[in-house]
């Protein structure tokens, strides 16, 4: 079964897993394929080596657009993985706060910081984190994500950099999530540092990003040739950084995106509810991104949902996809502390530019005939 405007991927019809990874923008291919083959070494100094620069600092000012950064804040890495890490680790700080549902990336970053609790609805306990940093003797460093990767929960990025402010504290946030999903204008946020990733937005795997304020110190945790400005060394990912930039200029050219993709996730829950009045979707009535679902199936484990839904020819994700392949326990929900059965039976849909209404109508007669068939009601 092939649904009219959805993204053909293996066997499956349907793909409702952008939180993952988002298919290659048909944009950002065209770019790439015009690049392809050719010597792009940007620390050449012959002139195929300065095409490659130009190509470079093209793609780092389309990202500065999209985010309103300074271009030459922007530091390509590897990934969201490697930003964050970069962050954790060049930042120079021994005292580290996170919260309790970032993401492995940042948790594994920084296994001996402090973690700051979370309410029901996954949003940071702000008295917790103003507690906990006048507590700190000396100068500490507070990494929250801007947006949840399983529920799309928004944290009060604001708040936060204010009262991390009022102890002179700097602010880091993984923003991989919330980028292209949500404005971002990094300029105004207060953040000392932000971690971002192109494939969140169409772009291709394999480039990421550490965008800094223009007063913050690095200390490189990959050192070498010295690119990046000495922050970051290897040779830099050129077709990463074009189809990186080319996915940020066409995000930032169609702000109405978000708001049909919010219109088509609203209306999935609302006929999911209508079909099942008792569902229980997590973060319903707080900000959230406009694209997420993180879905409570009574009775199901996360692992048999994904599965039943992969014969459905339906992809989608159980919390995170970074585990090896492997679906465990969400620590995101269990860090809510709203009971067992929805950390182990928690699903997540999430939309994108490709995703529409007849897929959805789809999902919601699978998600039903599925819930049926496990608790032998058919």
């Amino acid at each position: 079964m092939k649904l009219s405007g959805s993204l053909k991927v293996g066997n499956a019809s349907i793909y409702l897993d952008y939180n993952a990874t988002t298919p290659l923008r048909a944009e950002v291919k065209a770019e790439l394929l015009d690049a392809l083959g050719e010597p792009n070494n940007p620390s050449s100094i012959h002139s195929l080596g300065r095409i490659a620069r130009r190509r470079l600092e093209k793609s780092r000012r389309q990202i500065a657009t999209l985010i309103n950064s300074p271009p030459e804040n922007i530091i390509f890495t590897s990934g969201g993985t490697e930003a964050n890490n970069l962050a954790l680790k060049g930042g120079q700080c021994t005292d580290i706060i996170v919260s309790s549902v970032e993401h492995e990336a940042v948790l594994a970053a920084a296994v001996n910081a402090k973690k700051i609790s979370v309410d029901k609805n996954g949003i940071v306990i702000l008295s917790e984190l103003e507690n906990v940093i006048s507590d700190i003797n000396g100068d500490c460093f507070v990494s929250i994500m801007w947006a949840n990767n399983e529920t799309g929960v928004i944290q009060p990025i604001k708040e936060i950099v204010e009262i991390a402010s009022k102890y002179g504290a700097r602010v880091h946030s993984d923003a991989v999530q919330a980028l292209g999903k949500i404005p971002i204008n990094f300029r105004e946020s207060g953040l000392s540092m932000m971690s971002i990733s192109a494939h969140k937005i169409g772009g291709p795997t394999g480039i990421g990003a550490l965008v800094i304020a223009d007063d913050v110190e690095l200390k490189p945790t990959l050192v070498g040739g010295g690119q990046e400005k000495g922050r970051r060394s290897g040779t830099e990912n050129i077709l990463g950084a074009i189809g990186f930039g080319k996915a940020a200029e066409v995000v930032a050219q169609n702000p109405a995106e978000n708001k049909r993709v919010q219109n088509l996730r609203d209306l999935f829950e609302t006929k999911l509810s209508r079909c099942f009045p008792k569902v229980n979707i997590l973060s319903q009535n707080v900000p959230r991104l406009g694209n997420t679902s993180a879905i409570v199936m009574p009775g199901v484990l996360a692992e048999t949902q994904v599965m039943s839904f992969d014969l459905e020819g339906i992809c989608l994700s159980a919390g995170a996809a970074c585990s090896s392949g492997k679906v465990k326990r969400s620590h995101v929900v269990e860090a809510m502390k709203i009971g067992d059965e929805p950390a182990t039976n928690t699903i997540r849909v999430s939309l994108g530019w490709d995703s529409t209404e007849l897929e959805i109508d789809f999902l919601v007669n699978s998600w039903l005939k599925i819930y049926n068939r496990a608790n032998k009601k058919i």
